[in-house]
């Protein structure tokens, strides 16, 4: 059984989300405050986490940021702030997805299993992917450019991980949201896929004006090209 910590302090909504993801076949922990998910919180315990942004002692963008520093555990956050920035920021700091309230239970539910199975996939994977000086160690989730380490933001990795396991093939934008992120495609849309784009290639690229390991196919989407 694949289990999941909710962290909630919004007790109305907590009934319903513990009915609907027990009965999706998944064990639940439950944690009210920020202090409640420090103490349950286990590295390999669960295998996805929500987070409401908003909580009495904190916010769950805090909590994010510690679990990334050990775990690439999915982390979903859940919160009536629906900002652009909020949702970047979210994004950028390790979540895997957003969603805003109000939403249906079935939507939510098929947020939930998409992020599992995308993680148990991402699992399965090879521990190591190398093309034109770039490696990434998968288990480590560290990636070096000509054996020098570079820190990538959560969304940078994922992103050059997706580009680099399909080398040589061109994939739309539509492709790269739609396999990266489930949010409101009102605010992670294209424009925000060039900015990532543009951020990756002044960390990867040796000339980021004339970039030829991120190519972009004009009308298509972008491509990685393995630079020998």
């Amino acid at each position: 059984m694949k289990y999941i910590l909710l962290v909630e302090d919004d007790l109305s909504l907590i009934s319903g989300l513990s009915f609907a993801v027990k009965k999706a076949g998944y064990g639940l922990d439950i944690a009210h405050t920020k202090s409640e998910a420090d103490e349950i919180w286990e590295d390999g315990k669960y295998d996805l986490v929500i987070l409401d942004v908003s909580l009495p002692d904190g916010s769950g963008f805090d909590i994010c940021k510690s679990i990334r520093e050990i775990s690439k555990v999915p982390i979903m956050f859940l919160t009536a702030r629906d900002e652009e920035t909020d949702v970047i920021m979210g994004l950028d700091i390790g979540g895997d997805d957003y969603i805003t309230k109000p939403f249906k239970l079935a939507v939510f539910i098929s947020r939930i299993n998409a992020l599992i199975r995308r993680s148990d996939n991402f699992n399965q994977a090879d521990v190591e992917l190398s093309s034109g000086g770039i490696t990434i160690q998968l288990l480590k989730r560290e990636v070096y450019k000509n054996n020098e380490k570079i820190d990538l933001t959560a969304n940078e990795y994922k992103l050059l991980c997706l580009l680099m396991e399909n080398s040589g093939q061109v994939l739309s934008p539509e492709q790269i949201l739609g396999k990266l992120w489930d949010c409101n495609e009102d605010y992670v849309d294209s424009n925000t896929l060039t900015v990532y784009i543009r951020r990756l290639r002044t960390k990867i690229e040796d000339n980021p004006g004339k970039p030829e390991r991120i190519v972009t196919v004009r009308r298509m989407g972008y491509k990685w090209n393995s630079v020998e």
